[in-house]
């Protein structure tokens, strides 16, 4: 309210008139300081006082110009790389109280921050070997700030879930109980070193994005230090004007490799915004910031690859059918209705271009379709979702023709044969029977009954031997009619 972003004035034409006299009264103590600016940047204003959760919320936003008008949108772009820095000096004794050793001990400059965002900012510096690197200094005081901004949310989720029935299936307090761990992980800059490891790793398998290497020596639990990412930051301007970059290709490249981190390995960056995206032409991507690490499991990654691949052959039953086996929608409901209301999502927009699909719309549709069907938020697949709707926000930017769907399928296709083709099918039965024989000869070695019943049970070796050779036997000829079928 004090920034007159809670209904800001230029609403004001739309609100009924009732609303609209709340709205004024609302608006009083802004003053005539807090109404100045556009909307999107007295929102940005108001975020940045509330404290970091609250710019994570604006960093996301920032990402759908498509949404929110593109104005809004850059007007909330600061959030992502923009805010005020913390003197240089504090962040020097920042690394040296956390990493135990001289700034000079590790580097032969320090400059001031080229970077600030809500949790914390980056300084430039070089090694004795010549290397440049950026060196990642947690705000001061960030973690009281972090521990406020979660205990509004709390108490907001606590209070819609009272006093707005129809919100409940939204599952307001697991979300705000997801979002804040992800928060807590990132206040230590330990784990993010780890996470930038592992996702290093997982990109250069991929080959769709890479993330620069740690500097160990230059760690410790609120300072971060990685080679110098390659390329512009693409919040500059001026990247993508940089000679010979073929932005269509850069977005597919965001898109693959989300999918890619996401399916194939489980582990993905979940913080996927400009501010942490650097460009280099032709198309090549690196990625900072690995605060915020989105995890899933087995079965979580075939229902998204399922789903993916449903809407990529207009298969709406089977996705139906996915939904239901996994448990996202209650089964006292019809599968043929929601694959028909799923139907109705999916063929205005598979294999149109991006500026050709009003996003608000589609968003507007799922939602009336998830009350519909009583479908509950998952927790696990928030970060997931979270995810999704930046990476398709950073394409739309690169590319507003960009073909999502396009993009996706050569990923989605790979996994698809891998992980349910023939051999697929193959290997599952063959682990599977290797399960039961060491199950079975367990069992034989050592029955579970009482001692004196044991001496009486116990088989005979011709009887155990007997029965390993049938068990063998069966798994052979499974595996070899698998393997007839894929030949």
């Amino acid at each position: 309210m004090r920034h007159d972003a809670f209904l800001p004035r230029e609403l004001e034409p739309w609100l009924p008139g009732w609303v609209r006299l709340i709205a004024r009264l609302l608006r009083l103590p802004s003053g005539r300081r807090g109404r100045e600016g556009r909307p999107g940047e007295r929102v940005g204003r108001a975020f940045e006082q509330l404290g970091p959760v609250a710019v994570k919320l604006g960093q996301v936003l920032a990402t759908r110009a498509d949404i929110f008008g593109l104005q809004f949108a850059r007007d909330l772009g600061r959030l992502k790389d923009k805010l005020p820095p913390f003197p240089t000096d504090q962040a020097r004794a920042e690394f040296e109280r956390s990493v135990g050793r001289p700034v000079e001990s590790l580097f032969t400059d320090f400059g001031d921050a080229i970077g600030a965002a809500s949790i914390a900012q980056a300084h430039p510096a070089h090694l004795a070997d010549g290397r440049k690197v950026a060196v990642k200094v947690l705000r001061p005081g960030v973690e009281r700030r972090v521990a406020r901004g979660l205990d509004a949310m709390r108490l907001a989720a606590r209070v819609v879930h009272r006093l707005v029935p129809p919100a409940r299936r939204l599952e307001p307090q697991a979300f705000v109980e997801t979002l804040a761990r992800s928060l807590e992980l990132e206040l230590d800059m330990r784990l993010e070193a780890a996470a930038a490891s592992e996702l290093a790793d997982i990109m250069a398998d991929g080959g769709h994005m890479k993330a620069p290497a740690v500097i160990w020596d230059g760690v410790g639990k609120r300072v971060l230090t990685l080679e110098w990412a390659d390329g512009m930051p693409m919040t500059d301007p001026l990247a993508d004007e940089q000679p010979g970059l073929d932005k269509n290709a850069l977005a597919d490249n965001v898109v693959r490799a989300f999918l890619t981190q996401a399916l194939d390995h489980g582990a993905f960056h979940a913080d996927l915004h400009e501010g942490n995206l650097f460009c280099r032409a032709p198309a090549e991507l690196t990625a900072v910031d690995f605060g915020i690490v989105g995890r899933l499991g087995k079965g979580e990654r075939r229902y998204l690859a399922e789903i993916l691949w449903g809407f990529l052959t207009r298969d709406y039953d089977r996705i139906a059918r996915v939904h239901f086996e996994a448990g996202y929608v209650p089964p006292h409901h019809s599968v043929d209705a929601f694959a028909q209301a799923l139907r109705a999502v999916g063929e205005p927009v598979i294999g149109k271009q991006a500026s050709q699909v009003s996003m608000g719309r589609l968003l507007g549709q799922l939602f009336e379709i998830t009350d519909l069907f009583d479908m509950h938020l998952r927790p696990e697949l928030i970060l997931l979702q979270k995810t999704m709707v930046s990476v398709e926000g950073v394409a739309r930017r690169l590319n507003p023709d960009h073909d999502l769907w396009a993009a996706s399928k050569p990923v989605v296709e790979r996994w698809i044969r891998r992980e349910l083709g023939p051999q697929a099918q193959a290997r599952d039965a063959l682990e599977e029977t290797v399960a039961t024989l060491k199950a079975l000869s367990r069992l034989i070695q050592d029955p579970p009954v009482s001692e004196p019943v044991v001496a009486e049970m116990r088989f005979p070796r011709w009887l155990q031997a007997w029965i390993a050779l049938v068990t063998l036997a069966a798994a052979a000829a499974l595996v070899l009619s698998l393997w007839q079928a894929i030949l």
